[in-house]
């Protein structure tokens, strides 16, 4: 009974698949005629829209706003509001357009990338056939309501989940929901309690799409409460776990945020004990905090990971959030999709075996191109017999069709291994152009697991039929051998039996055919006309792997990437295909093996086990868990409803953009525009490169942050006066480090990016070793600039400043040089490989010149001018930091080369 429970909740049968139609229409109050006009609209008002629920899209303004949620961010908030107070409001300024403007350039990609998901949705249903009043009618298939009787037709996408009370040679492929990439026989009739929901037969599901056949069914199911609705709804609770990035920059910004205040005291303290004047104090100690803070490095961190986004777009890599392009890189393993992802999707005839001999037929996918081979030479098809007694079989017993398109891009229409067939008829020239007439037809389902047309054939008929090789073989007596009708003797059906097993083992779907021309007095019904049939053979049919899979896979190898098959298909095809890409696995695992294992012998079993078939939802939620326990960085892909929860849990979820639901994409970090594993694995390499440039920039700026300090807090201590003023300090931070930062987050990707393993995600971007070649080049541009400023003070200290202000930037210039790569000197990656830093030094030092002889810039910074001896002797005192930098990588390198550990 219909019982309300309130707000347009319904507390209806959970178990409907154990129900008769009629107990369906007696529950729900319908018929053969549907429900009133009047009564659909009452229960509209009852249960609601036929709609998912979906999260809320953030606004524009949350979106802005969720930009400044950094300690970074925060940090450089409070420094514009101290320099303010203290009178310093053209610092104050600068610091807060710097701030705003990351955070427009942030907010700018991550609406652009929403924007694009909202281009790639389709609605899950637009219309529906219902028939109300007796009718049949076309609505939106948000109307739909329990107790609506919806019709279905090949090709349509079920728009509620339906108990069925009709079904002729219906076949619905539940992929989107069950992972499973074979469509499903569906048929009327209860079943018993505790049934798989793969396993329904007598239910379909909304999201679901008929390849075949047609049906009708009453809808007990709509919107959130449909199977789709309630992993949707699964998906939304699920919580996003933050990026490793994400969380490194906010331990970095701590750190700095307690450096900064811990220097400014300490620097205060220093001038009381030397009696300096309290405003001098304060503003060393302003100067000093600026200097620690890395003002530039959100701005360049945001507009590394955004040319990173448009790096990836090419790669055919979507990506929704800004933190998920670095995070790719850190990857350590990918959970991946079989069908669609690894493979082409698209069913092919690999072998035809008759009973004379065995054929390869080669050409992949739905294009009618291919040879026919026996024993690596080809054949004519049409010339041999029985191949093509077979294949004509094949392709009258059949509905599907195949078109190309105007980009040479081939369809099927009709299930996947019955188009197979059709393909492989015409790689032999064969058509349904000269076809005789269909005379009736035995559909196929479940139980029969076969089917039967019968063609009108000169003055008599012919049946031909197709379905499951074991099945026809029981139902014949004779076979087509070399032009001839011959008995089938046991010695000869044992043999078949035994290719056919083979054929099974190695993964392959297998179709067979036979034919029986019928004598007039055979009645015309399935049992009369299907037995005493002339065997013509089977063909072996894969879904081939993607050729650019394998080369992926080895790449993920070699990069200490694990790579673990997820998918609903059998666990025989499963191994077949991973055996096919160099997917080394020790057997495959189901979906009952997992829920057999405890947390921890799952977790023993997936160090050597890499494909997993026949799971659900849950296993892969349990599969990330348990991944997750080992700090591995997790990449999920999925295509269906039952893939978002997965997707949303996992460290990066990588949603399907051509074959994936809207649910999927919404819950996913990036969407894989082509669908192509391949196409990840190009990802992780950007990825990868990304996060060498990030560690790149960042210790260069934190160098010249120390070189900063130890020039003001080395003057402090030798009681000369502050060498660099906070106005300075921030000019070299964010106009002069920012642009060669920025170019150095376009360095190429070094040679062996893919040939190390991923890093460490809780390894800090500033290792032990990076700290110490930051504080050691730091204190060298620090004390070389407490030089520059110490020759000349006590003459023009408004010169000491500049010398000190510009011996610093051109001290910097050559340090940008050493942070290009941390172990190839600049003759191994090509002084010119990366022509954006080349430019944006020059362009600092040509900012430099102007800062130092224009009036008013002089005016605002401090500067006065320089000879062209001062400009001499800086970039000599510069020299040797670059010098010293690449005769370290040369040794460094050499001793790898050899085998050895550098010091």
């Amino acid at each position: 009974m219909i019982v309300p429970t309130g707000d347009r909740e319904e507390a209806l049968p959970a178990e409907w698949y154990t129900l008769s139609s009629d107990e369906v229409e007696q529950t729900l109050g319908t018929g053969p005629h549907g429900l009133s006009r009047e009564e659909a609209e009452a229960r509209l008002q009852r249960y609601g829209a036929n709609v998912l629920r979906e999260e809320e899209r953030e606004t524009r303004l949350q979106v802005f706003l969720r930009q400044f949620a950094s300690i970074l961010i925060v940090i450089l908030i409070v420094a514009a509001v101290v320099s303010f107070f203290v009178g310093e409001p053209q610092d104050a300024a600068a610091i807060l357009i710097i701030v705003v403007l990351n955070a427009l350039l942030g907010y700018s990609q991550e609406w652009q990338a929403g924007e694009a998901i909202e281009a790639l949705r389709q609605m899950l249903v637009q219309k529906a056939v219902v028939i109300r009043d007796g009718k049949q009618q076309e609505i939106d298939a948000s109307g739909i309501v329990p107790g609506d009787l919806v019709a279905l037709d090949m090709g349509d996408r079920v728009p509620a989940d339906l108990s069925l009370v009709e079904a002729t040679s219906l076949q619905v492929d539940e992929a989107p929901l069950t992972g499973e990439s074979s469509p499903v026989d569906k048929a009327t009739g209860p079943l018993t309690p505790g049934t798989p929901l793969a396993e329904r037969s007598n239910m379909v599901f909304a999201g679901t799409t008929v390849v075949n056949g047609w049906g009708r069914g009453v809808a007990v199911a709509t919107g959130m409460r449909t199977e789709f609705g309630l992993i949707a709804g699964l998906s939304q609770r699920v919580r996003a776990e933050a990026t490793p990035l994400a969380r490194q920059m906010d331990v970095l910004g701590r750190d700095i945020g307690i450096i900064a205040v811990g220097i400014a005291v300490l620097a205060i303290g220093v001038g009381f004990l030397q009696q300096r004047e309290f405003l001098e104090m304060f503003l060393i100690g302003v100067s000093l905090a600026v200097a620690v803070i890395p003002e530039g490095l959100p701005a360049v961190v945001t507009l590394t990971l955004a040319i990173g986004i448009k790096n990836m777009m090419r790669r055919n890599c979507l990506i929704r959030r800004l933190p998920a392009s670095e995070t790719l890189g850190a990857v350590s393993v990918i959970c991946t999709d079989k069908t669609g992802t690894l493979t082409r999707n698209e069913m092919t005839v690999v072998r035809v075996r008759t009973p004379e001999s065995e054929v390869a037929v080669t050409g992949t996918g739905y294009a009618p191109e291919g040879e026919f081979l026996r024993d690596g030479s080809a054949i004519d098809p049409l010339a041999d017999p029985d191949l093509r007694q077979f294949l004509r079989a094949a392709l009258l017993c059949n509905h599907a069709t195949f078109a190309g398109d105007e980009a040479g891009e081939w369809r099927i229409f009709g299930t996947p291994t019955e188009g197979a067939l059709v393909v492989a008829a015409a790689k032999a020239g064969l058509s349904r152009d000269d076809a005789p007439e269909a005379v009736r037809e035995f559909s196929f389902n479940s139980t029969r697991k076969r089917m039967t047309i019968i063609y009108r054939e000169g003055d008599g008929d012919v049946a031909y039929v197709k379905g499951a090789p074991e099945v026809l073989l029981d139902l014949s007596s004779r076979l087509f051998r070399d032009n001839a009708v011959v008995p089938l003797t046991d010695d000869l059906r044992d043999a078949l039996q035994q290719e056919l097993c083979g054929y099974a083992s190695r993964g392959l779907r297998v179709l067979g055919a036979a034919y029986r021309p019928l004598p007039g007095d055979v009645p015309r019904t399935a049992e009369a006309v299907e037995k005493d049939l002339i065997f013509l053979g089977f063909a072996g049919i894969v879904d081939p792997p993607r050729p650019e899979a394998a080369e992926a896979i080895r790449l993920c190898r070699s990069a200490g990437i694990d790579v673990i098959m997820i998918t609903g298909d059998n666990p025989l095809t499963a191994s077949a295909i991973a055996q096919d890409l160099g997917l080394s696995s020790e057997g495959a695992l189901t979906g009952a093996d997992l829920e057999a294992m405890t947390d921890d012998e799952l977790a023993r079993r997936l160090r050597t086990t890499k494909v997993l078939s026949r799971v659900t939802a849950e296993h892969k939620l349990r599969v990330i868990d348990i991944l997750s326990r080992d700090r591995e960085v997790i990449a999920m892909t999925g295509d269906g409803v039952n893939d978002a929860p997965a997707l949303k849990k996992a460290s990066i979820g990588i949603a399907m953009g051509i074959k994936g639901t809207d649910v999927a994409k919404e819950s996913s970090d990036m969407v894989l525009v082509d669908d192509n594993f391949a196409s990840i694995v190009a990802g992780v390499e950007e990825g990868r490169r990304e996060y060498d440039n990030i560690a790149r920039f960042t210790r260069y700026l934190l160098s010249s942050n120390v070189g900063e300090i130890v020039a003001i807090v080395g003057g402090l201590l030798m009681g000369l006066p502050l060498i660099l003023i906070p106005v300075q300090i921030l000019w070299i931070n964010l106009i002069t480090d920012g642009p060669t930062a920025l170019a150095l987050g376009l360095e190429p990707a070094e040679k062996d990016v893919m040939q190390r393993r991923p890093r460490n995600p809780d390894e800090s971007i500033l290792t032990r070793s990076a700290l110490l070649v930051i504080l050691v080049i730091g204190a060298w541009l620090g004390l070389l600039t407490l030089y520059a400023f110490s020759g000349f003070y006590e003459v023009d200290i408004d010169r000491a400043r500049t010398m000190a202000f510009t011996g610093l930037i051109i001290f910097e210039m050559y340090n940008v040089l050493n942070f290009r790569s941390f172990r190839f000197p600049l003759h191994r990656i090509g002084f010119f490989s990366n022509p954006t830093l080349i430019l944006a030094i020059l362009g600092s030092l040509g900012l430099q010149a102007l800062v130092v002889y224009v009036p008013i810039l002089q005016e605002f910074l401090g500067t006065a001018p320089l000879t062209l001896a001062d400009w001499g002797l800086l970039f000599l005192l510069g020299l040797p930091i670059l010098l010293a930098g690449e005769i370290y990588k040369i040794l460094r390198l050499r001793s790898e080369e050899k085998g050895r550990t550098p010091a």
